[in-house]
């Protein structure tokens, strides 16, 4: 009996840690930018660099070698839950949008799943 109630004990103690940490309040995180459809959907072709920054704000980041990728990226994990990852990718040429890759985060109001 004592040995059984030794092996229970013991298992508890060492599944604890895995119950407690559910237990523990964990912040939401959010990093990044958070793009609006309404403000991409006036994104055009042609458009220069300072006018893309003015509608949509700074990229995230810059490509290191190639100066007219922008990447605006934003990731969102909920507390105990799979991080979810929005990109919104922008490509320059002679300092002139020519193309649009990936899709806004916020569409009508309400914030969409992971980007495609």
């Amino acid at each position: 009996m004592f040995k059984l109630l030794n092996v229970v004990i013991f298992s508890l103690l060492l599944s604890g840690c895995s119950v407690v940490d559910m237990l523990i309040y964990k912040v939401s995180k959010q990093q990044g930018n958070i793009t609006e459809q309404k403000h991409v959907d006036k994104l055009e072709i042609g458009m220069t660099k300072e006018q893309v920054k003015f509608l949509i704000g700074t990229p995230m980041s810059v490509h290191s070698f190639d100066h007219d990728r922008w990447d605006y990226i934003y990731t969102f994990q909920a507390a105990n839950l799979e991080p979810t990852r929005n990109n919104l990718t922008v490509y320059f040429e002679n300092n002139k949008l020519t193309k649009i890759e990936g899709e806004a985060l916020v569409k009508k109001g309400k914030l969409t799943k992971e980007s495609s």
